[in-house]
């Protein structure tokens, strides 16, 4: 089947997982429209049916699950047994249930799953554990499991045929959990240029104490320090730095990417 069309939808915080997702789509040479729901939903269903379409559904992984948000998006595609390759980026650690809850919510939806990947990015909360990445050979591995899609789906005239993906991952999922740490900055180092409060996903930091940040509503997902232009913003504490020694002395060996394709691929 020839793929014209790749709608990439992703959740992407810290830009990782939409450099993960661009670099698989690469391979695809097609039309490639980006939806980016990191900091907000789409108006309503996002209709991805239509032959010559594929979507790339990707999210970084959030205590071993899909951010909220993401899972809400995807649930709002709707495919006519579309193609689809589900994406996971997580922090060095595991990405237990979310490529599975990716998979699921997609296939709900009318798309069919023809391949699936696990990649690894910087961690988003400990930025010792997994520094630099993705990496050269990360983004080589990106490109190659691309070109490996393409030429699954330039092989087969009905994905819809293809059996059921089997990819790794427990059902039901673990249980989610919100993190007890979240970023802030300074007085003194804040420039107040509010580039953090107006790129914060879930509004979590307050307009007249730009360098505060309400715990309540952050998902301690990392935008606001990755791009704070004075770099005045981090996660710290006491706490913080004790939770930080034993997860990262726990977490710190390499794991490579994974991916899933059919049996018969």
């Amino acid at each position: 089947m020839e793929i014209r069309n790749i709608h990439l939808v992703y959740f992407s915080a810290t830009y990782t997982t939409r450099k993960i997702v661009r670099e698989i789509a690469r391979a695809f040479g097609g039309n490639v429209t980006e939806h980016d729901v990191t900091c907000g939903l789409p108006f309503g269903e996002l209709n991805l049916g239509g032959e010559g379409n594929l979507l790339i559904a990707g999210a970084p992984v959030y205590a071993g699950r899909l951010p909220v948000r993401a899972a809400r998006a995807f649930a709002m595609l709707r495919g006519t047994q579309t193609p689809a390759i589900a994406v996971s980026v997580y922090g060095n650690r595991d990405y237990d249930d979310a490529l599975v809850e990716t998979q699921d919510i997609i296939e709900a939806h009318g798309f069919k799953t023809v391949a699936a990947a696990a990649f690894i990015g910087r961690h988003c909360i400990f930025p010792k554990v997994a520094p630099g990445r993705p990496d050269a050979d990360d983004m080589a591995k990106a490109a190659g499991f691309g070109a490996d899609c393409a030429r699954l789906l330039a092989g087969t005239d009905d994905a819809a045929a293809m059996p059921r993906l089997a990819v790794k991952g427990n059902r039901p999922y673990k249980q989610g959990g919100a993190s007890t740490f979240s970023p802030a900055g300074t007085e003194e180092t804040c420039s107040r240029c509010m580039t953090c409060a107006s790129r914060c996903p879930m509004e979590a930091i307050p307009a007249d104490k730009p360098w505060l940040t309400d715990g309540d509503k952050c998902i301690a997902c990392g935008r606001c320090v990755v791009v704070c232009p004075e770099r005045s913003r981090s996660f710290g504490g006491e706490a913080y730095r004790t939770f930080e020694s034993k997860f990262v002395s726990a977490f710190s060996a390499r794991r490579e990417p994974e991916t899933f394709f059919p049996e018969n691929h």
